[in-house]
């Protein structure tokens, strides 16, 4: 048996949990399985899975080996692909993440544009706020909203993504105006469950000064739209992307107020794991969204009216 199928075998079993699993996906007997991994590591001299009667995991040196095998084998696929294929197309499967609304309403999208573009290319896309992990969740890429905090990751910048403090109509008439972002403290507001501090709204003012806004949320939410709507209806004042605001900014249902403030200074980033060679497809699509979206992405046109 080559060292190469060594690797295969090693990272097969990693990704699907068992040996039962690895065995069918590989057309292999489960014995051959273990007595494979078994030579790898008696090659290696060191301990890559600790194994119990229900679950296996990876030991320190067998997370590392993992993840040099799966570039190795990513690296390995590609070169063979562009080989095979021709220029234009782009092949196998990308699975990404993205978060739920701006993936409904525009990621999506977008991803069903290219993949018209390649009709070899298939897309696994999971639509969800919760932040993954790529390596462990077998993620190829994963876009977020804000910052960045895992240094293990690479990151290209895509879009901004702009927010704006609004309420409806008649909200601004019974707690406002509102001139100031200490004037938001009056107010009930809408809180974002997400953010570590719903209640608390960074700014920067005209001449560069920064600030943090404080509101009492009368309401919190996982789900930007919940609280759009709640918004809508009066129950509070809220601070969200202007991506999930356009239509009802558009129809009149909501208004942007403190319009000379920057709130948050948010981007929008496509996230991937350190490889030596990142795969065409990944970088393809990145390099589609950053065209596709431009630095002054399309949902802030709704502001053009009140600035």
């Amino acid at each position: 048996m080559s060292e190469l199928d060594e690797i295969k075998v090693f990272v097969t079993l990693v990704e699907c949990q068992t040996a039962s699993r690895a065995a069918e996906k590989m057309g292999l007997a489960n014995s051959a399985i273990s007595r494979r991994m078994k030579a790898l590591e008696e090659r290696l001299g060191v301990q890559l899975i600790q194994r119990t009667t229900r679950t296996m995991h990876l030991t320190d040196d067998g997370q590392l080996f993992y993840q040099r095998c799966r570039k190795l084998l990513d690296d390995w696929q590609e070169a063979e692909q562009e080989v095979m294929q021709s220029a234009e197309d782009l092949t196998g499967t990308l699975t990404v993440s993205a978060p739920l609304s701006l993936g409904l309403s525009h990621l999506a999208p977008a991803i069903t544009d290219f993949m018209l573009q390649h009709p070899y290319l298939k897309v696994n896309l999971d639509l969800s706020d919760r932040r993954v992990d790529l390596v462990e969740d077998g993620y190829d890429l994963a876009f977020r909203i804000g910052e960045l905090g895992d240094s293990s990751l690479m990151a290209r910048r895509i879009t901004r993504i702009r927010h704006i403090v609004y309420c409806s109509p008649e909200f601004e008439q019974r707690y406002g105006p509102f001139t100031h972002p200490d004037d938001l403290s009056r107010a009930p507001g809408l809180g974002y469950s997400n953010l570590r501090h719903p209640g608390r709204w960074p700014y920067t003012d005209a001449s560069g000064r920064t600030g943090e806004a404080r509101v009492t949320p009368r309401m919190l939410s996982s789900n930007g739209e919940a609280l759009r709507d709640a918004a809508a209806k009066g129950i509070g004042i809220g601070c969200q992307p202007t991506f999930i605001l356009q239509q009802a900014l558009t129809s009149g249902a909501l208004k942007p107020v403190l319009t000379d403030y920057q709130w948050y200074g948010m981007n929008l980033y496509a996230i991937y794991p350190q490889t030596r060679h990142l795969s065409r497809k990944v970088r393809s699509l990145i390099d589609y969204l950053i065209g596709f979206f431009g630095d002054d992405p399309e949902w802030d046109a709704c502001l053009k009216s009140f600035l």
